[in-house]
């Protein structure tokens, strides 16, 4: 749960990380980035910004905004019916951004959020410079943070059904809330 205050500040700093990041974007698209923070109530630790550039019934385009040391948290995109689940291509754009994917443990960068070290198994992790990407086939566990100067990265994705991604933390809500 997050307040409007807070959201309307989200959307201000993922705005001005966006155009630090050389990409325009519009007063209306402004307006329109979401801050998700996974019903933890800790945005800054736990959350991520979006802007959904496009969507379609087929692919999805957004921009990705990761606030210095924010963690989105560890998560994986599950089949639904006949569809194998939504594939995902990240590509760096600005900042420090650090995944984690299935492999050996090479944990160094990036760090745990406090607490959270069971919800947490990936430790696989990739060092994205502006211009790398990292293609994430459906089912595939992972879980992604920036670094002191925060991270800004395009997502294109087949079908999108972000409400009906799993987490392995429990406590994990997808859909934010917004007081007042």
């Amino acid at each position: 749960m997050i307040t409007k205050q807070e959201l309307i500040n989200a959307q201000e700093r993922a705005a001005s990380l966006i155009e630090q990041a050389g990409l325009f974007i519009t007063e209306e698209e402004k307006q329109n980035i979401a801050a998700a923070d996974f019903g933890l109530s800790q945005l800054e630790q736990e959350g991520i910004q979006i802007l959904t550039m496009f969507e379609t019934d087929r692919i999805a385009g957004k921009i990705l905004v990761l606030f210095p040391h924010q963690t989105e948290p560890e998560h994986w995109h599950p089949s639904v019916g006949d569809d194998p689940g939504k594939e995902e291509v990240i590509r760096a754009l600005w900042g420090d951004l650090y995944f984690y994917i299935p492999g050996d443990n090479t944990l160094d960068k990036g760090f745990i959020v406090e607490g959270k070290d069971d919800y947490y198994s990936m430790r696989h992790e990739v060092d994205m410079k502006p211009g790398d990407q990292l293609i994430l086939p459906p089912g595939t566990k992972h879980w992604f943070q920036a670094g002191a100067k925060g991270a800004v990265m395009y997502s294109f994705s087949t079908k999108v059904r972000d409400t009906l991604d799993q987490f392995s933390d429990p406590n994990i809500v997808r859909e934010t809330k917004i007081v007042d």
